[in-house]
């Protein structure tokens, strides 16, 4: 059987389970956090859908903390689907797991190899790709606190992308809600926004992108994209679960928290944008 291994654990988060486990625990009680611990509030949708940041959680695990308190709204989910960016650019340019688990110091989380399959049958850009996954972080830090709200009874489909254009964006938003109609499922877009500008700077281009997110609208969340230069590292990611959520009828789009590294570093000359939002 294929194991991920951690690529990270130890630089983005501990690598030790308690102190992982803990720090987690912390991000939802922080001072940028919700304020409050997992479970929310019981969601009456099948699907639950956010964007969550991928940075060091000591810089946006809070933000993080405010998407996974509404994802803890569904139990038991039957399956749960990371969109994620390909940073390093290795391997297939959409691409997936064909079966296997993915490790962290919380334990291992299942590939569902049967969604794995039926998406890649639905969608021909996908591929099975495992080494396009190897080095990656931007999924790898999503599965603790997906860890920390079900344990090890859940499965889930990674899906890491290296095009972002927005016809990629349509066509696996069309092959996942096919997937996901019908079921009880998690979907979580993975992106951090603005990289290394002052946080005034980052602020501005971040309200203006997320602002086409807020009003569902693909073609002119990309047109912003494009004009301001906004270095959003997963917008792919964000595209493909808003078109997504958006067949699914999930027509209300939530802006959660917005806050910087600075907001936590206190340098606020070269920040990171963080975004969480929802989807209901």
């Amino acid at each position: 059987m294929l194991v991920r291994k951690p690529a990270v654990a130890g630089q983005f988060y501990p690598s030790d389970p308690k102190e992982l486990s803990a720090l987690i625990d912390q991000c939802y009680l922080h001072p940028l956090g919700p304020g409050k611990s997992p479970p929310g509030p019981r969601t009456k949708s099948g699907v639950v859908a956010v964007v969550c940041p991928h940075a060091g959680y000591v810089y946006s695990g809070p933000v993080a903390a405010h998407s996974y308190l509404h994802v803890s709204s569904l139990p038991d989910p039957q399956l749960i689907v990371v969109v994620a960016p390909n940073h390093y650019g290795i391997g297939s340019g959409v691409s997936t797991f064909k079966e296997g688990e993915w490790e962290t110091p919380l334990g291992r989380i299942r590939v569902d190899s049967e969604a794995a399959k039926d998406l890649v049958s639905l969608e021909e850009t996908v591929a099975f790709d495992p080494g396009a996954h190897r080095l990656e972080h931007s999924l790898e830090v999503q599965l603790p606190f997906l860890q920390r709200i079900y344990g090890d009874s859940v499965s889930f489909l990674p899906i890491s992308l290296i095009f972002q254009d927005i016809d990629t964006a349509r066509a696996l938003s069309a092959a996942l809600s096919k997937l996901l109609r019908g079921r009880r499922a998690v979907l979580v877009a993975s992106s951090d926004l603005t990289h290394y500008e002052p946080a005034d700077v980052a602020k501005r281009k971040d309200m203006a992108l997320l602002q086409h997110v807020l009003e569902s609208d693909l073609e002119g969340f990309y047109s912003t994209l494009d004009r301001l230069n906004v270095t959003s590292c997963g917008f792919g990611a964000i595209a493909t679960v808003m078109e997504t959520s958006r067949a699914l009828g999930l027509s209300k789009p939530e802006l959660l928290k917005y806050a910087t590294s600075g907001d936590t570093t206190g340098d606020n000359l070269q920040v990171v944008g963080y975004g969480a939002l929802r989807f209901v």
